[in-house]
Parts: structure tokens; sequence; C-alpha cells
């Protein structure tokens, strides 16, 4: 690493030139107006512009570069410098002071503009804290007006400009073109004109065309995890970098797909397309209007790729780990990626089946997002193999002693491995492998008062689970709920006790009526019915399905729930009895103990 000085004349040269350009995981960035205005009268102050940085290219990037903002004529040139920090900084000042087009910006409502930047000559060579006065921004015509739309300047010619004493700065770094300006400018008032042209260059113009840039240089052979790291830690006022946006640019670079194909691989069209064929089949992964990453995301995938990668990888050497660090993910050549990618993608299909068959088949309903990556990646590294009698036991158990458990909380990336060499273990009979995930796993029977939002796996996942044991809804009582009735009747937990009602009539019971214990899994037809007393909102479902009390007593005891409790509306005596219920659901899945308490009172 070095750290240099460079005029920024001449790195605005290398900016125009293509030797500086961006690696193309940095994001496009406008600065406004007002910002770029206050950044070059910081230049013309010579005050400091502050530290940027840049990756030497030793000739041959290892990204896939693209030239800053404006220069685009340079777009095939080889870079020698990738630019870290600083896009900002230099593209508004090499749009401004360097290129003869004017400025694409935005204004303080983030509207877009083209602006032309000048100095007022005569404001410039007063105090210094006039400076950013002196600064000027133009219309795209160079004509200013005032607010009755008449005109107050044109600067539409060099006789306007010199006339009005206004600077255009984008000719500050060209000496030739300066000194005709210059010479212009004098002859408007040659008695005055000298005089405030001397002040001018040495306080304004001198400083611009000797402002220096500190820059630091890291070596070509900085790794990529170190170059994520920097770029991050250098840029804590953007949006976090994106390991995925890093190895698009990254592939984007491979010399060999392009010797071979003549064209950049494009890592972002192929996980669209991954993407569109998993939210396709299984809307558990997100909905295609939502956004590409909403829902399971590309990191999501890329992990699932970095562990059955790094397994096979023990498999041949079995010092080697099973990880799915930032660091194996940024080390994942192009062509594992290719190899192993549609063996991920189906995985996650199978996944998807798993989860509809668990009645988990909506987005927000999904417990845990990242617990699915370790399973796809057991998927995709046995295949059918994960078929053989028993297993779908012991994955299901897995499954939900991670969710009940809230095993999936939390940092995750230590879990994920242990998962995938444990569940594969246990899948394929090893004798005493039993995965952490299942051993470790505890439900504390008082968890039920407290798990009140979809905030919680473990409420998200009981709510499956009714679904999953036969519940069935209070209106479209004609068969149990299932994956596609959730969505056709929008079913939703609802309250069973209302808030109201238990408000009125059990003081100091008021805690318990969020609790998933007063909840159930119903249609928004079924919800409309269900205000007041139990008791009376179940009369009217009851006459509404047109079914016998007794056969109408048998659809609510398919959500666990005693029907006298509710007849004769007991929300003590309720809670208690379909706490334990919930609990033995709870145990089942589990397939290990709950710890039950002696529930008197609240």
């Amino acid at each position: 690493m070095a750290l240099d000085s460079l005029k920024l004349g001449d790195v605005l040269k290398e900016v125009a030139s293509g030797a500086l350009q961006l690696p193309d995981f940095q994001r496009e960035w406008k600065w406004d107006d007002e910002r770029i205005r206050a950044l070059i009268a910081t230049v013309t102050l010579d005050y400091p512009l502050g530290v940027v940085m840049a990756l030497q290219t030793g000739g041959a990037p290892r990204f896939k570069a693209r030239t800053l903002h404006g220069a685009e004529d340079a777009e095939d040139t080889v870079p020698g410098l990738l630019l870290l920090d600083g896009q900002q900084r230099l593209t508004s000042l090499f749009q401004a002071l360097h290129r003869e087009r004017p400025v694409e910006t935005v204004d303080s409502r983030g509207k877009d503009l083209k602006r032309w930047y000048y100095i007022d000559i005569a404001k410039a060579i007063g105090a210094p804290t006039d400076r950013d006065d002196a600064v000027v921004s133009v219309p795209e015509d160079r004509v200013l007006k005032d607010f009755t739309r008449r005109v107050s300047r044109d600067l539409s010619t060099i006789e306007g400009e010199c006339a009005e004493g206004y600077f255009p700065l984008h000719l500050a770094f060209d000496a030739q073109r300066v000194n005709a300006w210059q010479q212009q400018f004098v002859t408007v008032n040659p008695a005055t004109n000298w005089g405030i042209w001397g002040e001018f260059q040495e306080h304004v113009l001198a400083p611009m065309q000797s402002f220096q840039v500190p820059m630091i240089k890291l070596a070509a052979s900085t790794t990529m995890d170190a170059v994520c790291a920097v770029f991050e830690r250098v840029n804590t006022g953007g949006v976090p970098l994106n390991v995925f946006e890093l190895l698009t640019a990254t592939y984007a670079g491979n010399q060999d797909h392009l010797a071979e194909h003549g064209d950049y691989y494009r890592l972002p069209n192929e996980w669209q397309t991954i993407k569109k064929s998993l939210t396709s089949s299984h809307s558990v992964f997100g909905s295609p209007e939502a956004g590409i990453e909403d829902g399971l995301s590309s990191s999501d995938f890329l992990q699932a790729v970095a562990l059955v990668r790094t397994w096979e990888r023990k498999q041949a050497n079995p010092r080697a780990s099973v990880s799915c660090k930032r660091r194996d993910l940024l080390e994942l050549p192009l062509a594992d990626f290719q190899r192993l990618a549609p063996r991920v993608a189906e995985a996650f299909t199978w996944v998807g089946t798993f989860l509809e068959g668990q009645c988990i088949v909506r987005a927000a309903d999904l417990p845990y997002r990242t617990q699915l990556v370790p399973l796809a990646a057991v998927r995709a590294i046995l295949g059918e193999a994960a078929d053989v009698p028993g297993a779908d036991e012991r994955i299901t158990q897995w499954y939900w002693c991670g969710v009940l458990g809230e095993m999936y909380n939390g940092s995750t990336e230590s879990r994920f491995t242990r998962d995938v060499e444990q569940l594969i273990g246990w899948i394929s009979g090893t004798p005493g492998v039993v995965p952490d995930t299942v051993t470790e796993a505890a439900f504390l029977d008082d968890r039920l008062d407290s798990l009140t939002t979809r905030n919680s796996a473990a409420y998200k996942g009981i709510y499956a689970l009714l679904v999953k044991q036969g519940a069935v809804d209070w209106y479209y009582t004609d068969a149990p709920l299932n994956p596609g009735r959730l969505v056709e009747h929008n079913v939703e937990v609802r309250q069973i006790f209302p808030k109201g009602w238990i408000a009125k009539n059990y003081e100091g019971a008021a805690r318990m009526a969020n609790s998933i214990v007063n909840k159930t899994p119903l249609s928004f037809r079924a919800g409309r019915s269900m205000t007041g007393s139990p008791a009376a909102y179940l009369q009217s479902l009851m006459l509404e399905s047109g079914m016998r009390p007794e056969w109408f007593d048998d659809v609510l005891a398919t959500h666990l729930i005693d029907p006298a409790t509710l007849h004769d509306p007991d929300f003590e005596r309720f809670y208690e009895n379909r706490a334990k219920q919930l609990l033995e659901l709870v145990r089942s899945a589990m397939g290990k103990r709950t710890v039950f308490r002696d529930m008197t009172g609240w």
C-alpha cells in the first residue's frame, strides 16, 4: 500500500483517458447541486478534500471495470487503477471542471438537472467565507432568469461571461482556453480587469491548478476479501457492499469465459432466471412482483452453493472445513458456481415442496429464511439419497427443532456448517450422529405466553403446525385448511377471545390476550364474525355453516380447543387447556419433552 499525492488536473486526465476507472460493483451515485458547489469551493480554497483510494490492476483487472460517469468515451481502455473510495467527489469534479458538457446532477428534491458551474470573480477575490456564494450553477442553456422570468444574466457566449465576470469552471485546467478567456475579459475594462484578473489568478485559479489529491494505492496482489473489507470500511456513509455485487464484477472480468463466449458472464441475469423459476413454483421464496431480493436472497443462494463446494472439498481433503463465510463466497470460482448452481436451484425447489408439506407456502409465514440454506445444501449434496426410508422424518424433526427451539436467531454461519455435516450423517445413519440443532433445542412451556407476534419463528411455527394437524376453518367448514386454502381464503392468525372482551371480563389477563394460545388460523370471512363473546359469535358462525352443534364443536376441536370453554366463556380455563394441547403439539413436532408448569392464576 502506498500513499501518493497527485495534482487534481492529472487525476481528471486519468479519468478522461480511462486509466482510472471503477470496479463494476460500485453503485451509481449522483451528488446534488448544492454538494457539488460546496465541493468546488473547497478546491478553490485549497482546503483538504480527503484521501481517495484505488486498487492497482497490474494491467489485468480482476473485476469488470467501467468508466466514471461522463468518461464513457474511454470505456475500451484497460485501466491501471480502480477507484474504491472517492467516486462521488471525483465524478463531480470531473464533470464540473473537465468536461465540455453540463453536469448531470439533481436538486434538493432529487429532480434531475443539467448544470454548468461558474465562479463569480468579484465575489471569489473577496473574503474566503464568501467562496461558497461565489460558486454558481446555471441552467443547461446558460441563461439566468429572475422571478419574473426575465433574463438577468446571459452566459451563453464568451462575451456574456466576460461582461458579467463569471468564469466558466470547466476551462480551469485547459491553459490555452484560460488564456483566451482572460484576454477577452481584460478587454471589457482594461483599466480595472487586469488587476482583478491578477487577484483571481493568485487566489483562485492557481490553488485549483496546483490542488493535490492524496491517493492510497492498494497493490494488485490485494486479496478480494481485503478489497471488500476496505471498500465497506471507507464507504461508511453509503449502502454496505453486497458480496453478490463483488462477485458480479469478478465473474464479469473472467477472461476465460470472455475468451470462450465472447461476452461477459452476467451473474445478475443468471440469478434472476433462477429466482423467477423458484418463485413461480413456490411463493414462499418471494413474489416476482416484489423484487429480485424479496424473500430468498442472492446471498442465501450463494451461501448454499459455498456449503456444497466446501463439503466436496472436505471429502477430498478431510483437513478442510465446510464453510460459507464471506471469504468462501469471494473465493467461489465461476466454473464451480456454474457447475453447482443448477443442483442448488433444484434443491431449493425440493425445499419449497418440503415447506408446502409443513403447510408453509407464503413468504410472510416462513419462520426462518436462513434455515433453508443448509437444508438446500444437504439436498443438493445427497440428491435422491435423501429420500431413503426414515429420511423425511429426520429432516422434519430437525426442521421443527430449529423453528420451535428458535435456533436460527442471531449469527448462523457456524450452525450452517454443523447442520450440513450432522444432518447428512444423521440421514445416512452414521452411528452416534444427531444434529446439534436437534439435541440443543428446547421449548419451555411458559414461552407460549410471550409468543405474541410474527417476529418470532416459534409463533409462525405453531401457526403452521395447527394447519398441518388438520384445523378446519369456522366459515369454510367443508374440508380442513391446506396450503391452497391459506391463500384462497386469506387465512391469518386471529384472536379467539377478543381483546376487548377479555379486558372487560378478566382483570389482569390482558397480557395473555395476544399470546399464540389465544390465536388460531382462520379465514378473513370467519374473522369478520368474531366480535364480542365467543358464545355469541360461535352461534352465528354455526348457523351460517348449517351444521349441527355437535358437528361444529368437532370443527372447533380441530384447533386444539375445548369447545365448552367457548360456549360458556371461561378464558382462564380455555387458556390452560389450550396451552397444554399446544405444548403437546410442539412436543410431537420436536420429538422432545417440554416442561409443564402449574398453570393456576395469572
